[in-house]
């Protein structure tokens, strides 16, 4: 079959293009909000360290909640979990729209917001993940896949571009429109639906909650992937320092944090489109270390 005729066939059902576009809306929504949150952060207190406060607040709900927010994504309806974060989304990001434009925005309070972001998606992002197989027929799951990656990949690299952009007008533009289109993904998450069958579920137990770890830890090769992706990732997150370089070294304003921000998500889809050329199956390992480590050679330069 051809992309064409793929895509032809994908846009043949109703509940994948809506909840395309209730991606597209969401991730856009999503990081012009990272861009607006990180320059706010910084204006107001000058600190590095708050910078590293905003990535702490959303990467613990990610971690004390990855075993309940799976088991909650096996045992319950997925897009009413996924609506439900969402809504909370929008909650949150009104009430920083409102402080914002008041001018009574300040750091406890937007640190707050942004962890109950945080939790919302830590419930969110495994169910909606998990929702693509009801949505279109088997055959057509690879290329729904796809074109569902694409989705994030568009909002990765123009989304904190916008969100600089619209910056210059101020903080609390920005998260009117963050909440517009929160509001777009929430209306259409909730009018989505399900095209096939839902997977049968196992009842809750003990076994159930902790089937994924019981998976990672008896597949040493995927154990220690994800723990060298999780300590390159924890120990060299320098794109939370970005305001820093955007403002006080490279002097461009939030437009150019956007930028900076939409850098990596470009060198992603570059890397992506080659590999969908050519496959890896030779000194895959070697080839991971080496990437690992021209992370952090390129995380040295970056800081010198």
């Amino acid at each position: 079959m051809s992309n064409s005729t793929s895509a032809a066939s994908l846009r043949q059902h109703p509940a994948f293009v809506q909840f395309w576009f209730a991606r597209i809306a969401s991730g856009f929504g999503f990081q012009m909000l990272s861009v607006a949150v990180g320059w706010q952060i910084y204006e107001i207190t000058g600190r590095a360290l708050d910078l590293g406060l905003i990535g702490l607040v959303q990467f613990i709900p990610s971690v004390v909640l990855a075993l309940p927010a799976g088991h909650v994504a096996d045992q319950f309806e997925r897009r009413r979990i996924v609506l439900l974060g969402q809504i909370v989304d929008l909650l949150a990001i009104a009430v920083l729209a409102a402080l914002s434009l008041l001018h009574a925005a300040h750091e406890a309070g937007i640190l707050a917001l942004v962890f109950v972001i945080g939790v919302a998606k830590a419930f969110e992002f495994p169910a909606m993940q998990s929702m693509l197989p009801a949505l279109v027929p088997p055959a057509l799951l690879g290329r729904a896949m796809a074109v569902n990656g694409s989705a994030g990949q568009a909002a990765m690299i123009m989304g904190p571009a916008l969100g600089g952009l619209l910056y210059v007008a101020g903080p609390g533009v920005v998260y009117v429109v963050c909440a517009l289109l929160y509001l777009a993904a929430v209306l259409l998450m909730s009018r989505l639906r399900y095209e096939q069958a839902q997977p049968k579920r196992e009842p809750a137990t003990l076994k159930t909650l902790f089937a994924g770890v019981h998976f990672i830890r008896a597949r040493p090769d995927v154990l220690g992937v994800i723990s060298l992706d999780l300590f390159a990732v924890l120990l060299g997150g320098a794109t939370a320092l970005l305001p820093i370089f955007a403002k006080d070294v490279l002097h461009t304003g939030p437009w150019g944090l956007g930028l900076l921000r939409a850098a990596p998500a470009v060198g992603a889809l570059l890397m992506s489109v080659w590999l969908a050329r050519h496959n890896l199956e030779r000194r895959v390992g070697t080839l991971m270390f080496a990437s690992v480590a021209g992370f952090g050679v390129a995380t040295l330069v970056f800081a010198v």
